[in-house]
């Protein structure tokens, strides 16, 4: 007699495909079981309710470190460098605008700018990084600042968070990226990272910038020493502050990377485990309107298939990638080949901004026309279509 391992789940799914909000219980369940096929196909009923349009989405934007320097020391990352090391730089005026140069002739309409925790710049000079790229490339979007570094700058500066997003945002910050979240459990994150934010302060990073009209986006990386209900530990933070400020665009899970890292020791988690994974997440996060995909770690085919198991969005183009290049994973995709992985599973593929509006003009019937004004750089007044969501 063969005995099942995990109780039947057919029932859950169902109740989460027509809409009902799962229990950290269930999400566990969930995470628990092995039925990868029907985990992927309740995860894919549910994108096809939240978004019924014939539509998949990218985006085209550059993730651009402006410093390795980092005062933080996680065991899982190859990119950072201590402050004093030899090989530490910060980009200068010059080269951050020639990488947007680049990015804006690609058809980027932004930039995800992130760097480490670096001990001596000001937020002044933060100010005046923005600033200048403000200047120059009016209308260019600056996705910029993980949690981990805002957090940073209050202490370096001495104020409080209001006051430095405050004055970010003035100086021309356009939104807020999900880095160093990791997974949000404070075991976890001790045991992983020193010096650097824990779940709570994270979590206020967004609240505070979602309270001021700001949008952002929220991340895990798992894969490493978290159990499987820290997992949902984590979601379950990320929904609850969803609830209270509906700040979040998206969703970007992915697979940790140890190659040269100092947890090298740790086996990396394969497609199987990544796929099930965001397919849960898109079951719990209920109220998380956009998963993105994570072709970056897991290569074309099987970020292909995420759009099957749970996300409605193929990620960035990322002309630039430096982190997770740093621990051995590197993919690359033409915007050519993200369009053709939307394309073969019969989607009409668009492109968008952070904010989830289609940056191209589409007539239905007729094919997707050519970007207009490189994503409205030229035009400040071009008229945005909203994604369905």
């Amino acid at each position: 007699m063969i005995t099942k391992v995990n109780p039947p789940i057919d029932s859950l799914l169902q109740r989460a495909a027509d809409g009902a909000r799962l229990t950290p219980e269930e999400g566990l369940q969930l995470l628990e079981s092995h039925d990868l096929t029907a985990i992927g196909q309740a995860a894919n009923a549910v994108t096809m309710r939240l978004h019924p349009e014939p539509f998949r989405t990218y985006n085209i934007d550059r993730n651009i470190n402006y410093t390795n320097a980092c005062t933080a020391i996680c065991d899982f990352c190859a990119f950072y460098r201590k402050p004093n090391d030899p090989d530490v730089y910060v980009l200068s005026k010059e080269e951050l605008h020639q990488k947007i140069r680049e990015t804006i002739e690609l058809g980027g309409e932004q930039i995800l700018l992130q760097g480490g925790l670096h001990p001596k710049l000001t937020l002044e000079w933060y100010e005046e990084m923005l600033r200048d790229i403000k200047a120059e490339f009016p209308g260019f979007n600056v996705h910029g600042f993980s949690p981990p570094e805002i957090h940073h700058f209050t202490k370096i500066a001495k104020l409080p968070l209001e006051t430095v997003l405050q004055r970010l945002k003035d100086a021309g910050l356009g939104s807020l990226p999900g880095g160093g979240g990791e997974i949000l459990v404070d075991r976890v994150r001790k045991e992983i990272t020193r010096g650097k934010v824990l779940t709570d302060d994270w979590l206020n990073v967004h609240r505070v910038w979602h309270k001021m009209g700001g949008k952002s986006t929220a991340t895990m990386m798992f894969g490493h020493v978290e159990t499987l209900a820290e997992r949902i530990e984590h979601l379950d933070r990320l929904r609850q502050l969803q609830d209270e400020t509906g700040g979040f665009t998206a969703f970007i899970c992915w697979t940790f990377q140890p190659d040269h890292t100092d947890m090298s020791h740790i086996p990396p988690a394969g497609a199987f485990e990544y796929l099930k994974t965001q397919a849960v997440a898109r079951l719990y996060l209920d109220n998380i309107p956009n998963i993105q995909s994570s072709w970056v770690t897991q290569g074309e085919k099987i970020g292909q298939l995420a759009l099957l198991f749970g996300a409605n969005d193929m990620g960035s183009l990322m002309i630039e990638e430096n982190v997770v290049s740093q621990a051995g994973t590197v993919y690359h995709l033409t915007e050519e080949t993200i369009r053709r992985c939307i394309i073969d599973l019969g989607y009409i593929p668009r492109q968008r901004n952070v904010f989830y509006q289609y940056l191209d003009q589409y007539e239905e019937g007729q094919p997707v026309t050519a970007k207009v004004e490189r994503a409205g750089l030229k035009k400040a007044s071009l008229a945005l279509l909203p994604v369905v969501s």
